[in-house]
């Protein structure tokens, strides 16, 4: 199969749909995440958009890192931890990609208007956000395959 070669800068335009407001401090984000409740602001403009998303109990937001620092080289130490093995950023969750979108699965609390309360968002205050999808059962996967070094830091996971 024939490719054709992608230029190396691409102007995209992306639509901020709104952003996340947060009381928690940027240190403390990352800590916090697993009962971090904050809001989404969605602006007026796409509020009708948000129509029927109070019938799922999550969703998936992706959010500009607006915040993000270049990365030094595309290697990188998961979590920024040295006794983990480098590994490509395209291989980690991390922020320094090339594009720094970032992703989170949330609980969707409640929805007030154009406002979305959520749970496990591990995102700044003031975070732009550039769109929200429904989570839903093709989106599950049960156990997937990752790296040895990530099974052994979930808890309750076996190495296999």
């Amino acid at each position: 199969m024939a490719t054709t070669p992608l230029p190396d800068a691409l102007s995209v335009n992306l639509a901020i749909i709104g952003w996340v407001e947060t009381a928690l401090p940027d240190a403390d984000i990352a800590r916090a995440r697993r009962e971090l409740v904050s809001r989404i602001v969605v602006a007026p403009r796409f509020a009708t958009a948000l129509t029927g998303i109070e019938a799922y109990s999550h969703i998936i937001v992706l959010f500009w890192l607006d915040r993000a620092r270049p990365s030094e080289g595309w290697l990188a130490h998961p979590r920024g931890n040295p006794e983990l093995p480098l590994t490509g950023v395209l291989a980690g969750r991390g922020a320094a990609h090339p594009n720094p979108v970032g992703l989170a699965v949330v609980d969707l609390i409640e929805r007030r208007g154009n406002t979305l309360e959520v749970r496990r968002l591990d995102a700044f205050n003031g975070t732009p956000v550039i769109d929200i999808k429904p989570y839903d059962h093709f989106d599950v996967y049960p156990d997937p395959r990752v790296p040895a070094w990530f099974r052994a830091r979930v808890p309750g996971r076996r190495e296999t």
